[in-house]
């Protein structure tokens, strides 16, 4: 991709509207001073000192914070967050990042904030060192209220915006955002707008929209070699399939037979890989949404991973002026 190409894709950024739907996560941070050292009196094990806390958007947060980051106009969340202290800073994270509309965004009485608590080392000299994650989730069903509401709201947004992202972060079916109530929502509006999904339980009985997804959620569709069964996926669903591969980059198909492979840049230094394939959902749809070929959306995607990847300990993002240094 030419530096003019690469002006002319992203320049359209800020023009863009798109509704990210899913599950938000609040990426609670505690940083450890490990010089600050001591032993619990009542326990006898050892204390760890947090310092500093930060809360930033996680999980569908993410893929919103990295659309923010490129510059997009508007960003429109879907979700919700419990009346809790995570929640307020989730709610508070969302409303700092630039274009984001929280028309959509709801508190829930019998909710909590899905939170992932993560205790972060800081040790001199050295990466940060994350300890055993805490997480707090929903284990009981959405409430039928509840899922009205955020179906709603994705039957009355294909006018307000260009495109969708929909993210399905929970472990188990029907507690989080993504319910069949949504998708069927999501089954009425895909051919008014461009529709992008990734879901970590396999994106099977989905309605047919952009699927992105992993070679093990690939293998779940189809068998063969993973150029092939995108492909045939791909024309099947009669829409564009993308198909992260690792270390080995990305891969696309297109309804039309045309495949495409980006692989993956080389690693710089220390890497943390999560929040990378957020970054890569993000980059796909702004691409898209501006008419970028197969393989100058795969070569963005890439960038910002590999962008993403050589920040640690934080979920990061990739901004337009940071993929253009690259």
């Amino acid at each position: 991709m030419t530096p003019q190409r690469f002006q002319e894709i992203t320049g359209q950024y800020p023009s863009l509207r798109i509704a990210v739907v899913g599950d938000y996560s609040c990426d609670r941070y505690l940083e450890i001073d490990s010089s600050k050292k001591g032993t619990s009196i009542e326990t006898g094990l050892p204390v760890h000192n947090v310092t500093h806390v930060r809360a930033q958007p996680g999980a569908a947060g993410t893929v919103l914070a990295n659309l923010s980051a490129l510059g997009v106009g508007e960003v429109w969340p879907v979700g919700f967050c419990g009346c809790d202290g995570e929640g307020y800073e989730l709610q508070h994270a969302l409303e700092q990042l630039p274009g984001v509309k929280m028309d959509y965004f709801f508190k829930s009485k019998t909710q909590r904030t899905f939170t992932y608590c993560k205790p972060l080392v800081l040790d001199p000299g050295q990466p940060p060192r994350e300890l055993n994650r805490l997480d707090s989730k929903n284990w009981h069903p959405t409430p039928e209220a509840l899922q009205k509401k955020l179906a709603d709201a994705v039957r009355a947004l294909p006018g307000k915006v260009d495109a969708f992202v929909i993210l399905d972060q929970v472990d188990e079916p029907e507690t989080g955002v993504v319910t069949k109530n949504l998708l069927a929502a999501i089954d009425e509006i895909k051919t008014r707008t461009l529709v992008i999904g990734d879901s970590r339980r396999g994106l099977n009985n989905w309605p047919h929209i952009i699927y992105k997804m992993n070679a093990d959620e690939l293998a779940r569709f189809t068998d063969g070699e993973a150029k092939t069964a995108a492909s045939d996926l791909s024309k099947k669903i009669n829409k564009p399939v993308f198909v992260s591969v690792a270390e080995n980059g990305i891969l696309g198909a297109i309804p039309s037979g045309e495949v495409a492979h980006s692989p993956a840049l080389p690693v710089r230094d220390a890497i943390d890989i999560v929040g990378a394939g957020d970054a890569v959902t993000a980059n796909l749809a702004t691409a898209i949404a501006t008419d970028a070929a197969l393989a100058e959306a795969l070569e963005l995607a890439n960038l910002a991973a590999s962008i993403v990847i050589h920040k640690l300990g934080t979920t990061g993002t990739a901004s337009v002026a940071e993929m253009q240094a690259w």
